[in-house]
């Protein structure tokens, strides 16, 4: 199964909502049916009626229903757009580029849809960018986000993934402050073979970074990835923990870290903007991972995020196993999104 029928069937919800919005939106009840009703009762079909191909699916109907683009139309689209989480500004910025060229015309549902993955498409293509691998040895990845984010399932799955392409990596699981997290990498590091540093818990994270990155150096291991702890609720703490991750790590290596993700949940909606907000602040984020697409109406959220900061998007998740992340592909999550054929 490729990745793009993976998204689609697992961002239903996303699509679903998306795609119902459009099309009630297009079937406007002020505009009269494309053919005359008439009061003789209808013949029953003889056959079930075929399904549309694909070509058919494509190309709008000359029946389809078609509303004229007007303020009203706009007006609905933004609600429409803020319903799928793409946010007030965003979702009038999208609507204004759709009508250009388009407002004072009639729209199918199709065309709309179609006009739709376009503009997402071309929002979001300028922050497809896979992970960045560089010379250095060892690449230092630090990985922050809210605890519940998905970051430890992401690490263990960017570290497998990284692991079956030839690449040597080490995993330090520096949110030595739950166990849960450290007993999850431990699994995903036996999983993919690669060895996962500990400390005690409750111990200096920072000095857990250290000790990894001195190993990591030692041995001439192509990646270091280092889990940290997304206690949100002490935000001064955090800030402190991290700068001291970063501060002892620059001890050893005065380019490190190297990068560092932030994990997303789409879950979270909106309100995962504001996690970007708090992490660049604390954290000199260099890129995004967007989890749990696969459980979420939320999906919008992620054309906000690319509106917003212009932060690279390096990876997609839509569910728990290691092929259920991959590079995020702005054409495919657009068609995705709005429930386009495949």
């Amino acid at each position: 199964m490729s990745f793009f029928k993976k998204l689609k069937d697992r961002m239903f919800r996303s699509s679903d909502k998306l795609g119902e919005g459009l099309e009630a939106l297009v079937a406007d009840p002020e505009i009269p049916p494309a053919a005359p009703q008439t009061s003789a009762p209808e013949k029953p079909a003889e056959k079930p009626a075929e399904k549309p191909g694909l070509i058919s699916r494509l190309i709008p109907r000359s029946d389809e229903p078609r509303r004229l683009m007007d303020d009203a139309m706009l007006e609905s689209l933004e609600e429409v757009l803020i319903g799928a989480d793409m946010g007030v500004q965003t979702a009038a910025r999208v609507a204004a580029n759709i009508a250009e060229g388009r407002f004072g015309k009639r729209i199918s549902t199709t065309e709309l849809r179609s006009a739709l993955a376009e503009e997402i498409t071309r929002i979001m293509t300028p922050v497809a960018k896979p992970l960045p691998l560089y010379a250095t040895k060892p690449q230092v990845v630090l990985v922050v986000g809210v605890n519940g984010s998905g970051k430890t399932t992401t690490i263990g799955k960017l570290a497998s993934q990284f692991k079956a392409a030839g690449k040597s990596v080490i995993i330090a699981a520096g949110d030595t402050f739950r166990a849960a997290a450290v007993e999850q990498l431990q699994v995903w590091g036996t999983r993919a073979g690669v060895p996962v540093l500990t400390a005690p818990e409750g111990s200096d994270p920072a000095s857990l970074a250290f000790d990894a990155l001195t190993r990591a150096r030692a041995e001439g291991v192509d990646l270091l990835m280092i889990d940290t702890a997304g206690r949100l609720q002490n935000r001064q703490d955090l800030m402190e923990e991290l700068s001291k991750i970063v501060r002892v790590l620059r001890k050893v290596d005065p380019t490190a870290p190297h990068n560092t993700l932030l994990v997303l949940d789409a879950t979270t909606g909106q309100n995962a903007l504001n996690q970007v907000e708090i992490f660049r602040k604390i954290a000199d984020v260099s890129g995004l991972v967007m989890t749990k697409l696969d459980g979420t109406a939320k999906g919008g959220v992620l054309v906000a995020l690319a509106d917003k900061f212009g932060l690279p998007i390096h990876a997609v998740g839509v569910g728990e196993q290691i092929d259920d992340l991959a590079p995020f592909d702005p054409e495919d999550f657009a068609r995705a999104l709005v429930g386009t054929p495949d």
